[in-house]
C-alpha cells in the first residue's frame, strides 16, 4: 500500500480495496489521474483509493504522470535536534531532486548539505518513499521522494539555500519539532509515525 499526497488528501493505492470500505474506489489502469486530482483539489473527492493487482501497482502508478525522482534527510544531530527547513510558508526537510550518474543515498547526502550547509553527515537507516503531486509551469507531476534518517555531530552554521526559496535553516528540539510539523506537509508527517517523544 501506498499514499500519494495531493495537498493534504492522501490517495491510497492498493491491491485490496476491502481494507478501506469508507473510500471512493478508482481502477489505477483506467483512472484518468489529472481529473481525478483536480477533483480532490475542488473538494469533490475527499478519500480517494487506487487499486490494482499487488504486482502491477508502481507500473501503473509511475506511468500516470512524468516521474521525479528525489532523495532527502530526516537529520538529527548529537543534541537530539531535528533539522528542518522553512519554504513557501511551510516547514518542511530538505530534500531534491537526483542528478546524472547520481545513487539516491549520494543525492539525499548531497540535497541536504546543499539546502542547509549541514557537513558529516551519515545515513542510519532507509525510512520509506513518500509520493506527491505538484505542478511546475501548469504541469502535474509525481513525485517520488526516498527518505533516509541521518545523524550528525556537525555545530557549524546553517545556511539556507536562497536560490532554492529557503528562508530558514534550523535545528529544532522535539517539543519545536512537534509544533512545526502541525504547519508542515502530510507526506513529510508520515515520516514522523507518532509525535516525537518529549523528554
Amino acid at each position: 500500500m501506498y499514499k500519494v499526497f495531493v495537498k493534504e488528501v492522501a490517495i491510497i493505492v492498493t491491491s485490496d480495496k476491502d481494507l478501506f470500505p469508507d473510500h471512493d474506489v478508482f481502477n489505477l489502469k483506467t483512472v484518468k489521474f489529472k481529473k481525478l486530482v483536480k477533483a480532490i483539489k475542488k473538494g469533490k473527492v475527499e478519500r480517494p483509493l487506487l487499486y490494482s493487482k499487488e504486482e502491477k501497482l508502481l507500473k501503473r502508478l509511475h506511468k500516470k504522470l512524468p516521474l521525479v525522482l528525489a532523495g532527502g534527510g530526516l537529520v538529527v544531530n548529537s543534541k537530539g535536534q531535528y533539522l528542518f527547513i522553512h519554504r513557501n510558508g511551510k516547514w518542511d526537510l530538505p530534500k531534491g531532486k537526483t542528478e546524472d550518474n547520481e545513487s539516491i543515498e549520494q543525492t539525499s547526502l548531497r540535497e541536504v548539505e546543499e539546502e542547509t550547509g549541514v557537513q558529516d553527515l551519515e545515513i542510519s537507516k532507509y525510512l520509506g518513499p513518500t509520493y506527491h503531486v505538484f505542478s511546475r509551469n501548469g504541469k502535474m507531476r509525481l513525485k517520488l521522494t526516498h527518505w533516509y534518517a541521518m545523524a550528525t555531530d556537525y555545530t557549524g552554521e546553517l545556511i539556507p539555500q536562497e536560490k532554492e526559496g529557503i528562508e530558514k535553516a534550523v535545528w529544532l528540539d522535539a517539543k519545536k519539532a512537534n509544533k512545526a510539523l502541525k504547519s508542515s506537509y502530510a507526506n513529510i508527517r508520515e515520516l514522523f509515525p507518532e509525535r516525537i517523544p518529549v523528554n
